[in-house]
């Protein structure tokens, strides 16, 4: 079995969507800690006239050590992300392909974050043609890990996986004679060779076709 782990990015650049080609299994990792500087609840998006400005999802205030599953919605959150997407002309008027993935953007399902999140990945793999199964690691009922290598062996053992795929950026993190103790082929993912535009941006600008050949040709 062959898997990828991920935390839950919202409207990701098209390389994330590489982590979804070719496994049985696509793991949302949503029991690490939230990383409020990063990647999960925001990304970049022009703005009339072309300025690229941050689409940040309306969060209640979370503990610095909250974990991704457990942060919610601010209570005004709704009346929020209308206010907010309405700055960003691929959110208020959609073209192509990108008309699908902004319609769940502004359906807002409020929910939890990391539902919404995983609903706008969906979309947007649907989108691409990628096909995967979701799982959400707080679903494995796994205890807390002593570090990074231990939570994803053993997620990896709990799935029944023999093989797992990384992003390019674990090669400072992960070495694969670590996962090899534990009969784990550990892969990485080339660098990326295309730009890192949010994947909305991209689908407002060109084709879901065109950028998944994108995505395909730097899988190599």
């Amino acid at each position: 079995m062959r898997i990828a782990v991920s935390q839950p990015y919202f409207l990701p650049y098209p390389g994330y969507f590489r982590l979804m080609r070719g496994v049985d299994a696509f793991v949302v990792y949503d029991t690490v800690q939230f990383p409020r500087g990063g990647w999960v609840h925001r990304n970049q998006l022009f703005r009339d006239g072309g300025r690229p400005a941050w689409l940040t999802l309306p969060l209640a205030y979370a503990p610095l050590r909250t974990c991704i599953r457990d942060i919610a919605f601010h209570d005004r959150a709704r009346e929020l992300w209308s206010t907010r997407i309405r700055a960003f002309p691929a959110c208020r008027a959609p073209q192509g392909d990108a008309t699908a993935l902004a319609g769940e953007i502004a359906a807002f399902h409020q929910d939890s974050p990391v539902e919404f999140i995983c609903r706008t990945l969906r979309s947007a793999a649907c989108i691409l043609g990628i096909d995967a199964p979701f799982v959400m690691a707080s679903s494995l009922g796994m205890p807390a890990p002593r570090d990074r290598l231990e939570g994803l062996v053993g997620i990896c053992r709990r799935l029944g996986a023999t093989e797992y795929v990384n992003a390019p950026g674990g090669r400072a993190l992960y070495q694969a004679e670590g996962f090899a103790r534990h009969g784990i082929a550990l892969q990485f993912l080339p660098d990326y060779r295309g730009p890192a535009a949010s994947i909305l941006q991209r689908l407002q600008d060109e084709a879901a076709a065109s950028v998944r050949r994108e995505i395909d040709a730097s899988l190599a």
